[in-house]
C-alpha cells in the first residue's frame, strides 16, 4: 500500500507506526505535512468487544477532548472508508523507553494528572505504553479509545504493569518475539 485516499484526499503512506485492536495506524504525507491515518480493521479480538468502531474513534475523540485528555488533532473522518487521519506527535513511545531501559519517572506525574482528569470525566484511557508518546517533555495520549470508568482499569491498578520492566512488561516482549 503506497496511498490511501481519506475524504478524497490523498496520503502517500510512509510506513507502518503501530497494529492495535482496532485497526492500524500509518505514518503518512500529504501537502508537506506528516499526518497519521487510521484504517479501522476488523479482525476478531477475543478480549474485547466492539460495535461500530470508527463511530466510537469520533465519539472517543470528543469525550477525550472535552475532558482534557492530551491528544492529537483530529483532522479528516472518512466513514465510509473507515478511516481516520489525526495530527502526528513526533517522538518515543513510553513502551520504546521502557523496552531501551530509559525511565519514564518523569512521565508518571503526567500520566497520573490523566488518569485523574480521566477518572472524573467517568472514563478510563488504554493506558498501555505504546499509546503515549513522549514530545517537549510531554506525553500524549496518542489512542482515541476511552471506556466507562472502572477501578480495575485505571492507571494504578492496570496501566502501571507496563510502565517498567514488570513480569507483565516482559511477558508483553515474549509475546512479540515469537
Amino acid at each position: 500500500m503506497e496511498k490511501m485516499d481519506v475524504c478524497g484526499k490523498e496520503y502517500k503512506i510512509i510506513r507502518l507506526l503501530g497494529h492495535g485492536k482496532g485497526g492500524y495506524s500509518y505514518l503518512a504525507e500529504c501537502e508537506d505535512q506528516m499526518v497519521v491515518v487510521k484504517q479501522i480493521h476488523h479482525e476478531p479480538c477475543d478480549y474485547y468487544s466492539f460495535g461500530n468502531k470508527i463511530e466510537a474513534e469520533r465519539n472517543d475523540y470528543g469525550r477525550l477532548k472535552n475532558a482534557g485528555i492530551r491528544i492529537p488533532k483530529m483532522l479528516a473522518i472518512d466513514i465510509g472508508a473507515e478511516r481516520i487521519v489525526k495530527e502526528y506527535i513526533e517522538g518515543k513511545t513510553i513502551f520504546e523507553l521502557v523496552r531501551d531501559s530509559i525511565s519514564v519517572d518523569l512521565y508518571l506525574n503526567q500520566v497520573r494528572e490523566m488518569a485523574e482528569i480521566a477518572k472524573t470525566s467517568g472514563i478510563n484511557i488504554d493506558y498501555f505504553p505504546t499509546n503515549f508518546v513522549v514530545r517537549n517533555d510531554l506525553i500524549w495520549y496518542v489512542d482515541y479509545e476511552c471506556s466507562g470508568y472502572m477501578e480495575e482499569w485505571n492507571f494504578e491498578n492496570w496501566g502501571i504493569k507496563y510502565w517498567s520492566k514488570t513480569p507483565e512488561f516482559e511477558e508483553y516482549l515474549r509475546h512479540l518475539s515469537e
